[in-house]
């Protein structure tokens, strides 16, 4: 008897965690996508190693956390810890039993199941998202809109939100969305409205956009005190598909425009520049429109690069030349897709005079009717005098040449020659010859000077003194 009495009291001192056990549960086993469970392992045993779990159901764990309870029942204490792990599964799932050590010894939790049903758009819900078109079917290039809503009811609380924007993949956002806001019954309703057009032809699909938010659960805990967490739910839009068609007629850009060219002089001196504005106005797809920059014989043209404002192509123009020229017609071809056909539009040209233009003058030569020689109706002088003799002139020859070939070696003209002097008021010849130095970062800012100068009303000075001296170097 007294050996059992020992074997009891023996029995009632060895620690717990020869009994100690492990138990996984989650607080959700059935939920929807979106939606986040947290996954926890209990055990009462005094040390239990925390298992290194990176994902859970295929997807990554969110957070961690540990939670250690002592209760004291019939006098002796319980101590209990909690491990949680909160992931967001995609599909359901069986999360199949862990080893976890637990006082040295290993042991295998549980295996749980957690259903995950397809999400569903309530529109009773708290929060509501809606993606609405007003295209189903578009030629590739031609802008559409898209408008989401995103609706909370005013009762709806949240302690944080995540939103994550649908997947525009296969179109061309044009600058960002515009956002407007108003009340709708019991909701609030925040409207972004987006401007789209597709990159490519065939079926494209913009997936559902998502909003996370967070919100106080009071739930239960392994010992059935309530307690306040943040539970996260996901709340989805509906998806959208877009039938894009190529452009009919072999047309390059798609709309309805109108275009127009003004100049800011009709009547210049030789060198000033003329400044020419093109703007094509329109909805349709405005980036694609390629730089109108002409070519004109004896004319430099100077051009920006063109920028989209909003429904306007703009483009500017610097035009310089020594003679009277005409700025020619800009033409854009496109297809209208409200008329359903090709569409040409054109500006008209518009006649520059240039002051004191410089006359070219042209020698016309006519060849005679009986033979190809040409006519020269000018006089020609006989000249009578000393009859020179062929010994004269052998020797006059030789000399000539012998001079001739002194002046090469010597070169005389060589010590009187100069540089061409350019007057530094003329900005385009100025131009001209820095541009093959613009390597040179001082040569540059004065090349970014006079491009200013020639395109702008607000004159910019020029170190003289530097100049002076690129001139003097190149």
């Amino acid at each position: 008897m007294k050996n059992l009495g020992k074997m009891i009291l023996l029995l009632s001192l060895v620690p717990s965690a020869i009994f100690a056990s492990v138990v996984a549960s989650v607080d959700y086993s059935s939920v929807s996508v979106g939606e986040t469970v947290t996954y926890s392992i209990k055990s009462d045993g005094n040390n239990i190693q925390r298992p290194m779990l990176n994902s859970i159901c295929g997807t990554n764990v969110l957070s961690t956390s540990s939670q250690t309870n002592i209760e004291m029942i019939n006098g002796k204490y319980n101590r209990t810890k909690i491990l949680s792990y909160k992931f967001m599964p995609r599909k359901s799932c069986v999360i199949k039993p862990l080893d976890v050590v637990v006082d040295g010894k290993t042991q295998k939790t549980n295996a749980i199941k957690v259903e995950v049903k397809p999400a569903t758009q309530d529109i009773n819900a708290d929060f509501v998202i809606e993606l609405k078109t007003d295209k189903k079917e578009v030629y590739v290039g031609e802008p559409f809109t898209m408008s989401m809503l995103i609706k909370q009811k005013h009762t709806a609380q949240a302690l944080d939100s995540k939103f994550v924007a649908p997947d525009m993949k296969g179109f061309w956002k044009s600058g960002e969305p515009k956002q407007e806001k108003y009340n709708d019954g019991s909701f609030t309703v925040t409207k972004l409205t987006y401007k789209l057009s597709a990159q490519r032809e065939g079926k494209l699909i913009i997936s559902p956009a998502q909003l996370a938010i967070a919100s106080r659960d009071n739930s239960r805990d392994m010992w059935g005190s309530f307690m306040q967490n943040m539970r996260w739910k996901s709340y989805f839009s509906n998806s959208l598909s877009i039938q894009a068609k190529p452009i009919p007629d072999g047309a390059k850009y798609i709309g309805d425009f109108s275009i127009n060219a003004r100049v800011d002089k009709r009547e210049i001196n030789p060198n000033e520049a003329v400044n020419v504005k093109i703007e094509v106005v329109g909805q349709g797809n405005l980036e694609d429109i390629q730089s109108f920059k002409p070519y004109i014989k004896g004319v430099s043209v100077f051009d920006e690069k063109p920028v989209i404002l909003g429904n306007k192509f703009q483009e500017k123009l610097a035009l310089v030349g020594d003679n009277d020229f005409v700025v020619p017609s800009f033409t854009l071809t496109f297809f209208n897709p409200k008329t359903k056909r090709k569409e040409t539009i054109s500006t008209k040209e518009i006649a520059i005079k240039v002051n004191g233009a410089k006359l070219h003058e042209t020698l016309h030569m006519k060849k005679s009717d009986t033979n190809d020689e040409v006519k020269v109706t000018k006089p020609i002088k006989v000249v009578t005098g000393k009859t020179v003799s062929a010994i004269e002139i052998i020797l006059i020859f030789i000399l000539g040449l012998a001079s001739g070939v002194v002046i090469m070696i010597v070169k005389p003209w060589s010590k009187f020659k100069r540089k061409e002097s350019i007057d530094i008021k003329d900005e385009k010849k100025l131009l001209i010859k820095l541009m093959p130095f613009s390597e040179d970062k001082k040569v540059q800012e004065i090349i970014d000077i006079l491009e200013h100068n020639m395109y702008h009303e607000d004159k910019k000075s020029i170190d003289k003194k530097l100049l002076k001296e690129i001139l003097y170097k190149s």
